[in-house]
């Protein structure tokens, strides 16, 4: 099957031939045209959203993805280095061939296909090519070529004549181009720019995927790319009125949603394991519903309230379903399946940081660990990565300590050289939280002993969860490190020190708005530094994009 994506091979029964590398490179190897400056592999909630969207809600989709990688704390930038396996590739066939069936489907081919044959047993080219066309540039997220369009009239053609049926060709057809790599793959292009001789801009349809796949995780829609054909993209006004009706839309909650998942690091949880035991009240049903109960959290402050950022670390309101309400250990009366609620400040839960999501997370089967939560606040909300462990740390010294709590055992660490830079950084916000348990239940004593949550983190005293909400809503860290995500979110790549200028302007900015999310989200993508093209070193015109993402998608793997 990979042979396809070299050249001749099959799609159901039927021959294909796809553009090879050498044919794309010949055509585009001048000055004049553009080059890659990206390839993205497209991420799960971004295959299935276009799918969605394109070809309706109730299109299902039974398959395993392949895994994402995480780079720089994001899986956005890790998919840039993704390329599709074997056994990928043989999913993503058989994804292909099950959508394109439904499509063709008879109870759907009416609202989908749009025209009929004039016979259902012969070939119809003007149907075929107007079911091409249609679904291509969606799929695509730029118009077909005419040899694109003229290959996917050929498998449809060459389909039909072999099973004397006209929709078993368009099914081809159509499975032809869920399986190109222009749609498994983001080609982002420059081109040569008008208004600035000898320097690059993006093209507009990649500019139009850029800005689609940051506020809506999903490909540009009918308007956006109408933008995009007629170059008025470029135009700053036309830009900033489409980000406006973008923003506006239902549909930023699906773009905050990706890129949230993203930041705070949900694909932990497809390893997440508990010991039985110790926490009986966990289940995959538990950790299911957690994720789902920081989700909804922070998309209701950011989103649907438009607050301050700042108050996912401060706000006791949330949302939680019965599975949750037992490990909260609070009643529930509500029939629905979800429902608001407020912790009392006796519950001693400030923000998600002290939600099951990343208590549990971030913390080892059977018990807490304050350091791996400190970490990770670090990480996710600061930007600062903790460096590893020297490689001659001595370990031994402080785990043979036989210490009644947790805290006793860290402020030993504190005390142990190799450990110490690293431990006084980490460990004082980590155990602010000590009172949650490696589940996230409320607890007061470890051991027999009571637990201390007191705090001294960078010169500031504070006490437990409560205390950390507060002094991390006041970091100017915090709203810094959500423009950097965001910003490093839609390009794909990590930010270098070419780009601390223009992050200092967005963090202003930001801040101006109140520190609004979708303040944030407008700013930068109708910002020109989040369309910037800095042309990389051996990426030219002789390295077109289909060459690029047709190698992506043959080698398999990581490159």
């Amino acid at each position: 099957m990979c042979a396809a994506v070299f050249g001749v091979g099959t799609v159901g029964a039927v021959a294909v031939t796809l553009q090879s590398p050498a044919i794309a490179q010949a055509r585009q190897a001048t000055a004049a045209e553009p080059f890659a400056v990206a390839v993205r592999r497209l991420t799960e909630s971004q295959y299935r959203n276009i799918v969605a969207d394109l070809f309706g809600a109730d299109i299902t989709m039974n398959a395993r993805f392949e895994p994402e990688m995480r780079e720089e704390g994001l899986q956005a930038i890790g998919a840039a280095q993704l390329s599709v396996t074997t056994s990928g590739f043989e999913q993503y066939f058989a994804l292909a061939n099950s959508v394109s069936a439904q499509v063709i489907d008879a109870k759907r081919r009416e609202k989908l296909v749009g025209c009929q044959p004039a016979d259902p047993k012969k070939v119809d080219e003007a149907c075929t090519r107007a079911v091409v066309t249609r679904y291509g540039k969606g799929l695509f997220r730029r118009p077909l070529t005419e040899a694109e369009i003229a290959t996917r009239l050929s498998i449809a053609a060459k389909g039909t004549a072999g099973v004397g049926d006209y929709y078993e060709g368009l099914r081809l057809a159509l499975a032809s181009l869920l399986m190109d790599p222009e749609f498994l793959f983001r080609v982002e292009s420059a081109e040569p720019d008008p208004a600035r001789r000898g320097q690059y801009r993006l093209d507009a349809y990649t500019k139009a995927s850029r800005l689609s796949f940051l506020l809506w995780n999903s490909a540009p829609d009918a308007e956006l790319l109408s933008v995009a054909e007629k170059g008025d993209i470029h135009k700053d006004a036309v830009l900033k009125a489409q980000v406006a009706r973008m923003v506006a839309s239902p549909k930023v909650r699906d773009g905050a949603s990706a890129f949230f998942t993203d930041m705070l690091q949900f694909d932990h949880f497809d390893n997440l394991t508990k010991d039985a035991a110790t926490y009986p009240k966990y289940s995959q049903k538990v950790a299911d519903s957690a994720r789902e109960q920081t989700l909804r959290t922070v998309l209701d402050l950011t989103v649907d309230q438009n607050r301050d950022y700042r108050d996912v670390f401060t706000s006791n309101e949330t949302f939680i379903n019965r599975a949750l309400a037992a490990v909260y250990k609070v009643s529930y009366p509500s029939k629905d399946p979800w429902t608001k609620y407020t912790f009392p400040a006796s519950s001693e839960r400030s923000g998600i940081l002290t939600q099951v999501t990343f208590l549990s997370l971030f913390s080892h089967p059977a018990a807490s660990s304050p350091t791996k939560r400190g970490v990770k606040i670090h990480e996710i909300f600061m930007c600062e990565p903790t460096p590893e462990p020297p490689a001659d740390v001595d370990f031994s010294k402080v785990q043979a300590l036989d210490k009644g709590t947790v805290r006793v055992r860290l402020l030993d660490h504190m005390q142990n050289e190799g450990c110490a830079s690293c431990h006084r950084r980490s460990d004082p916000p980590g155990l602010a939280l000590e009172r949650f348990d490696g589940l996230g239940q409320l607890r007061t004593l470890e051991n027999g002993a009571p637990i201390d949550v007191s705090a001294d983190f960078e010169g500031v005293k504070f006490t437990g969860a409560t205390g950390l909400g507060k002094y991390l809503r006041d970091d100017k860290r915090i709203p810094a490190c959500l423009v950097r995500n965001v910003y490093a979110y839609g390009v794909g790549k990590a930010p270098d020190e070419r780009d601390e200028d223009y992050l200092d302007d967005q963090t202003k900015a930001f801040a101006k708005s109140g520190y609004r999310f979708k303040a944030l989200l407008a700013g930068i993508a109708s910002s020109a530094g989040f369309f910037k093209v800095e042309q990389p070193k051996g990426l030219g015109p002789a390295n077109p994009p289909k060459a690029v993402a047709t190698a992506r998608l043959s080698q398999g793997g990581p490159q």
